[in-house]
């Protein structure tokens, strides 16, 4: 084994940088190896594989030789210790459409989302209060798959409850799980035509997870909190942080909006004062972007019944 890592520390490293081609066919199938060394080893073998994934022919490559396989094997042995590089890698290669299916494994009914369940229990389990957090970039894969129909069928099938759980850790400290959680949520409201039932069984943390980051950071008169559900008065009822983070808002925004296309989404909207939110929030807003992603969402929302007069001036 030391004289093929020799070999190929001098073939990354030499002078004269190798073709794309003498790279996938020298240096991956090695490198694919070394990731089960001990860390001395592995680690470095990591590293080289996430910087050559950013390439796209060589990411490509890899998906081809099962790396993805060969990356989940490896994740859930006990004594991994290049986790979060391994999880890194995945994230290139799903970037990839056959490295998607590659990890929803659409090949086999059989076994069918069978990793996605295993790096969601993982994401949800791990936690980032101990500074250590190697499955926080799982978020990242999260929205790369539900950029895809098969991925999003597999996020939303109410007997995996997926979903579920991953909007649950949109309350954690980390900006990464943050805007993965936030990002795949909107992937799946693409979905609301067909699969608003699925989306609203899960309500109860869906429109905390949507409404909380544009809810600005007023404290809410009891009048408007009474007509909403506990989970969301009982957090508009205090000081809290706001999400600093303007893509989130507007991933929120864009993901009420593909929800209240739909007559029954607008209706569950209104259930729980969301237009009351939209306009205080747009209030405090003064990021261009996600101003017009309030407009957008207030659009739809200005014919919904007797306070149709709030949102007069988020439509306008």
């Amino acid at each position: 084994m030391a004289t093929e890592v020799e070999e190929l520390l001098d073939f990354l490293s030499s002078p004269s940088p190798p073709s794309l081609s003498k790279y996938a066919k020298m240096a991956l199938p090695p490198l694919s190896r070394l990731l089960s060394e001990n860390k001395e080893v592995s680690e470095p073998a990591a590293e080289a594989l996430v910087n050559l994934s950013q390439n796209s022919q060589l990411a490509v490559k890899m998906v081809q030789m099962g790396m993805i396989k060969t990356v989940m094997d490896l994740l859930y042995k006990p004594d991994s210790s290049i986790t979060r590089l391994l999880v890194m890698l995945l994230v290139n290669l799903t970037q990839l459409d056959d490295g998607i299916s590659s990890l929803l494994q659409t090949d086999n009914e059989r076994i069918q989302g069978l990793y996605l369940m295993k790096l969601v229990r993982s994401f949800c389990r791990s936690s980032s209060e101990t500074g250590d957090d190697p499955f926080e970039h799982v978020g990242s894969i999260l929205v790369n798959i539900s950029k895809k129909e098969a991925g999003r069928k597999i996020l939303l099938d109410q007997n995996r409850g997926l979903l579920k759980q991953i909007i649950r850790q949109f309350d954690s400290t980390s900006p990464l799980r943050k805007k993965g959680v936030s990002g795949t949520i909107r992937n799946c409201c693409f979905e609301a035509e067909h699969q608003l039932q699925n989306l609203l069984l899960i309500s109860e943390f869906l429109w905390p997870a949507l409404l909380l980051p544009v809810a600005g950071n007023k404290i809410y008169s009891e009048e408007d909190i009474s007509k909403m559900p506990l989970e969301l008065g009982s957090a508009l009822r205090i000081e809290r942080e706001t999400v600093d983070d303007p893509e989130i808002r507007v991933q929120a925004l864009e993901s009420i909006y593909l929800l209240t296309l739909q007559e029954a989404g607008r209706r569950a909207f209104w259930s729980v004062n969301g237009p009351r939110i939209l306009q205080v929030g747009y209030e405090d807003e003064e990021n261009p972007k996600v101003m017009e992603a309030y407009e957008q969402a207030g659009s739809l929302l200005v014919h919904g019944g007797e306070t149709e007069e709030t949102l007069t001036d988020i439509s306008k």
